[in-house]
């Protein structure tokens, strides 16, 4: 488990450094700069900005002074927000992201793979062809128009909850299912199928022939089993959901993530967008990381060594 753990961690290291200094000379590829706007700016304080933020050096010396700040988790000061690092912004903005996509990943999981057991467990039946309507309505319909929708329905025709802001436990509801419907969907499909197999499998019939109950049989067997996939799917999309949802953070007026993120590329905040984008980077690979620790805790079965995994 050490050397697994070594390897993967030398495997994250590498991979941020790749994408810092893609990342960066992808920036450096943009014609323009951060201090293009509407309104000129003379060229005495252009030079002065350039300065200083070291625009005014070589390309190599801004990639070496980057990664060097990098290395010591200073993201730099933003080009756009005065006076306020990148790591400041992250650090406001990331809460309201982290808690929307937290409560719609737990939503997602419990709520698809309820649907995707039920499915299987009635395969053919009434409510299987609901599950599987509910999974198709889900993949297609954009989480824009269902976020929409609901405010319309819930926020508007039916009062019930706040259309904007996250100010109380009730203005979660909205945003989060509109942000969970469709891993919901994907989540139930995957559960169904994989639930399917399983419990064609021979120790099934063999718990089935032992008199085991049916609870028993579906929890402590067929779902334990059949809930590798979902784990699987379960680390990209916790990393989708919880760093924001650019369009959904939008609709419903959150200050997270997504938000800063789309007004980084508007105003050509290099700072902002190589952060941000190495933050997600990140995120992306501990979640991975999770997911694959994860494994041996669903399926015994699976060990995790210095070299592959082996079940």
């Amino acid at each position: 488990m050490a050397r697994y753990l070594l390897r993967k961690f030398v495997f994250v290291i590498i991979s941020l450094f790749v994408l810092a200094t893609v990342t960066f000379f992808l920036m450096k590829a943009i014609p323009g700069d951060p201090f293009l706007s509407e309104k000129a700016v003379p060229p005495e304080i252009k030079a002065n900005l350039m300065a200083y933020y070291g625009l005014d050096k070589p390309v190599f010396f801004q990639y070496t002074d980057y990664i060097k700040h990098v290395a010591s988790l200073d993201l730099g000061m933003s080009m756009k927000w005065q006076n306020r690092s990148v790591n400041q912004i992250i650090e406001g903005a990331f809460g309201y992201s982290f808690r929307l996509g937290l409560c719609a990943v737990v939503t997602a999981v419990a709520v698809g793979v309820l649907l995707g057991t039920i499915a299987a467990l009635r395969h053919r039946r009434l409510l299987d062809n609901i599950a599987m309507i509910v999974a198709v309505l889900g993949v297609a319909v954009p989480s824009f128009v269902m976020a929409t929708l609901l405010q319309y329905v819930f926020g508007v025709k039916l009062p019930l909850f706040n259309v904007a802001g996250l100010n109380e436990p009730l203005d979660y509801v909205l945003p989060t299912f509109a942000l969970a419907f469709m891993p919901i969907a994907f989540i139930a499909r995957l559960t169904r199928s994989s639930m399917l197999e399983v419990l064609q499998s021979d120790f099934i019939k063999t718990a089935k022939a032992k008199g085991l109950s049916g609870m028993t049989i579906t929890v402590r067997h067929a779902l334990r089993n059949a809930i590798l996939p979902v784990v699987t799917y379960l680390g990209p999309l916790a990393t989708g959901v919880i760093t924001g949802s650019v369009v959904i953070e939008k609709i419903f007026g959150i200050p997270g993530l997504g938000k800063y993120f789309v007004e980084s590329v508007e105003n050509r905040d290099y700072t902002l967008i190589m952060g941000l984008t190495l933050f997600y980077g990140a995120l992306l690979m501990c979640s991975r990381f999770l997911t694959d620790i994860a494994y041996g805790f669903v399926d015994p079965r699976i060990k995790l060594t210095g070299g592959k995994e082996k079940a």
